[in-house]
């Protein structure tokens, strides 16, 4: 038997070389440990970016068959519409809030009464004047849809719709008004838990664009807007969302009745 393994100092000096090799293991795993998750996490990371990115360009390919234009450009377009509209010219618009001497003043005042000379549905439409209402068309399909079908529970259709088709004087003033409460288009319910938002900040000729657009497409077929229709009802800007009483029921569609 060796008797040299009994040696103290020789017990002693392995201990201590052994725990030293334990701490430079340690030190070394604690160095090491993060490059080498770091690795692995970069790959899942890697994995999960192109999963995302296969996702994205699904949706936008979807939504490209839907939408007049890519839908990156929808928020940009939108937004720079409104901030090349220059607000149309109205007394005391500052004033115009909820409970203020101009509302009350503006809600006591009669209605505008116009009496608006229906122009000729089979006239041609100037192509200009078309492409700038479907231009304008996207501020609208948030709600009303990019083929005007309508939001269930948000937004009446715009298709095929006797209201569409109907007296011009309704959407004009719907358009710088508002419309709250409920109605029924094509012989169908709508309740409008949302109001439509008045759009009086466009000028006459983008809403008589917008108006003479929709009149003509979705299934639509009605006279054209003009601007000089638009700015007879100027002087109803800043009075209270339209009811569907306050408007001139239309004819009903072929084969739809209309109850209000």
């Amino acid at each position: 038997m060796d008797t040299a393994s009994d040696n103290p100092f020789r017990r002693f000096t392995s201990f201590w070389l052994g725990l030293a090799i334990f701490f430079a293991f340690a030190i070394l795993f604690v160095f090491l440990s993060p490059l080498l998750s770091g690795k692995k996490d970069q790959g899942v990371d890697k994995a999960a970016a192109a999963r995302r990115m296969g996702i994205k360009e699904e949706m936008l390919k979807a939504q490209a068959g839907v939408l007049p234009i890519p839908v990156e450009s929808v928020y940009t377009k939108a937004g720079g519409e409104l901030l090349s509209v220059a607000p149309a010219a109205v007394e005391d618009a500052a004033q115009i809030v909820p409970g203020s001497p101009r509302a009350l003043a503006l809600a006591a005042a009669p209605d505008v009464k116009v009496d608006i000379v229906q122009t000729d549905p089979d006239a041609p439409i100037d192509p200009a004047v078309f492409e700038a209402g479907k231009a304008q068309y996207i501020l609208c399909q948030a709600c009303h849809g990019p083929d005007g079908g309508g939001m269930p529970g948000l937004a009446p259709p715009l298709a095929n719709s006797d209201w569409v088709q109907g007296p011009v004087e309704n959407l004009i003033r719907i358009q710088l008004r508002g419309l709250t409460g409920p109605i029924t288009v094509s012989g169908v319910d709508y309740a409008l838990p949302v109001p439509m938002i008045a759009q009086s900040f466009q000028t006459d000729e983008q809403i008589a664009a917008v108006l003479t657009y929709v009149r003509n497409s979705f299934g639509n077929k009605a006279s054209g807007v003009t601007p000089e229709q638009v700015e007879a009802f100027r002087g109803e800007v800043g009075k209270p969302p339209l009811t569907v009483e306050d408007l001139i029921k239309p004819e009903p569609a072929a084969g739809k009745p209309n109850d209000q």
